[in-house]
């Protein structure tokens, strides 16, 4: 069974889509930007405060649920200038306690591709989650 999951605490969702799907013990995200949801504006700043902002979205979305970041197993971050990841990764790396989920990334130009509406000031990051409840364990090298 399917349960929607939705919050005014982060930006609402402007498609077909939820900000949230819980299939069982597992909870998948949708894509988050750093839109504050109390203005509905792109937060001021460079890419770490726009990746602050991502990630109060995404951690009101997995409260309403009842996730933390702790639960979560893979991340997807999209970032428009490759040269920002350095700044981007300081933010991301303060929100996970021990180790961190599985980073899928992808790269994507400003000069070729507008990420939302033509913003590309500080060169723009999303990024989307996926949690389960089930107890995660660190494996070495080896698969020890």
């Amino acid at each position: 069974m399917k349960t929607v999951i939705a919050t005014a605490a982060a930006p609402a969702a402007i498609g077909p889509y939820s900000q949230a799907i819980q299939v069982g013990n597992m909870l998948f995200t949708s894509g988050q930007i750093p839109i504050d949801p109390a203005t509905s504006q792109f937060v001021e700043g460079g890419i770490k405060e726009q990746t602050t902002q991502v990630f109060a979205n995404l951690k009101a979305v997995l409260a309403e649920a009842g996730y933390t970041f702790d639960d979560v197993v893979k991340t997807t971050v999209f970032l428009a200038d490759m040269s920002l990841f350095v700044p981007m990764n300081e933010v991301y790396a303060s929100q996970f306690s021990g180790f961190s989920a599985v980073l899928y990334f992808n790269s994507r130009n400003c000069g070729t591709a507008a990420p939302y509406n033509g913003y590309d000031k500080f060169g723009f990051v999303s990024g989307t989650v996926g949690c389960c409840r089930e107890r995660v364990t660190q494996r070495g090298v080896g698969g020890n």
